[in-house]
């Protein structure tokens, strides 16, 4: 077995949010953040999950405030939705957390780069959950989907437990164990060292993937892919718009995937560099249609930032929200600069989800590595980063934009 490692916070920037379909809004959000979100003092947020009115908050640092209260919190915390007031639950992680997936019955999933790599922690104590047992060797977790009695995991890890399981495994929710049923075979790492899951989303019957590969289950799925959950067998879609490299730093660029409340569609955001007039999806939102036919699936829209990264999405009905360190949207022709057409969206950005155009809504971020974890609740727009403006306003690596 390969030996577990540490990652820094510079080397987040790779990772990317995981989701699944969920709620639904019947407008954007408005730009201005509500007010009483804590502030997290140090290093990076890569993801949120909702347990109750509970929000739990995974990366890495050390130190949160709210109000006047600064308290030590290693990698993970949470506080009220309603109220921003910090929660006891504090469990101790000694690496970075990357992903997180709420359970039933208040229960929250953890995955990451810590010891154990995979951990379940009661609601609001933060108490662990002895009868789940999973650990993971061999690499970190990116990403958590759960469906029902399944906890879907993705990562680069080589076993779970005792099973051998590159980069993607199903779980059973309630005790860890690795389910036999699925052993679908992620193969192919496109950048140095093994394959590699990024982000996951789920419909009722899909499951969605992307990340550093070109094969599932032998069969050619470059960077992104489809599993029927009801046969626990790759899909028939396929695409080859991700097959290209960007440049030579960047031969697995794809990273944050969402898919539509109602299951039809869903967005992937990539890294890359410009690559202006080459039809490359380097640095791009791109929708696709989650049931669409054929060798060749083409992507319904796209929309370039013309040489920025993007590392987050979450898409409500109203919007495709977008996140990362780009200046522009609507940048088909910049090579890091605003060519005909661009629009200015400093961190973030909301599009048109039939379009891909970008919204009006404009509210700027202080841009750093990036948006790193979105979560669309019923009240507005949960968002996670590295850095500490957010509208114009100071909210420290947490905010949330309400609905109007």
């Amino acid at each position: 077995m390969r030996a577990r490692f540490m990652i820094t916070v510079s080397a987040l920037a790779l990772v990317a949010t995981p989701a699944s379909a969920g709620i639904r809004h019947p407008s954007v959000v408005a730009p201005d953040p509500v007010n009483h979100t804590p502030h997290v003092l140090d290093g990076i947020v890569n993801a949120f999950a909702l347990v109750g009115n509970t929000v739990i908050v995974g990366g890495e640092f050390s130190t949160v405030k709210s109000g006047t209260s600064t308290l030590r919190r290693t990698n993970l915390f949470a506080f009220d939705l309603t109220t921003g007031r910090i929660s006891p639950f504090a469990p101790f992680l000694d690496g970075p957390v990357n992903a997180l997936a709420a359970g039933t019955g208040g229960t929250v999933y953890a995955g990451g780069s810590f010891s154990r790599g995979l951990a379940a922690f009661s609601v609001p104590s933060g108490a662990p959950i002895p009868s789940f047992g999973a650990t993971a060797y061999g690499g970190e977790i990116t990403s958590l989907v759960r469906r029902g009695a399944h906890l879907y995991v993705g990562g680069d890890f080589s076993h779970i437990g005792r099973a051998q399981r590159t980069a993607l495994a199903r779980l059973d929710a309630a005790t860890g164990a690795v389910d036999p049923a699925f052993a679908v075979a992620v193969g192919g790492g496109r950048s140095e060292g093994d394959p590699k899951v990024h982000a996951m989303a789920a419909t009722k019957d899909r499951l969605i993937l992307d990340g550093s590969f070109t094969t599932l289950d032998g069969q050619p799925r470059d960077q992104l892919g489809q599993i029927d959950l009801k046969t626990g067998t790759v899909a028939r879609w396929r695409t080859n718009a991700y097959a290209p490299h960007c440049r030579d730093g960047f031969p697995s660029y794809v990273r944050g995937l969402d898919v539509s409340p109602d299951g039809s569609y869903f967005v992937v955001v990539t890294t890359g560099g410009a690559a202006p007039k080459t039809g490359k999806l380097c640095d791009t939102a791109a929708r696709f249609e989650t049931y669409a036919k054929g060798a060749n699936v083409k992507p319904t829209w796209v929309n370039h930032t013309g040489g920025d990264s993007l590392y987050s999405v979450a898409v409500t009905g109203a919007a495709v929200y977008v996140g990362g360190h780009q200046r522009w949207m609507d940048n088909p022709l910049g090579k890091d600069s605003a060519g005909p057409g661009a629009v200015p969206r400093e961190g973030i950005a909301a599009l048109h989800p039939r379009t891909g155009k970008a919204l009006r809504f404009n509210p700027g971020r202080e841009r750093g590595i990036g948006v790193k974890a979105f979560l669309p609740v019923k009240k507005g727009l949960l968002v996670g980063s590295d850095t500490t403006k957010l509208g114009h306003e100071y909210h420290a690596r947490v905010g949330m934009f309400p609905m109007p």
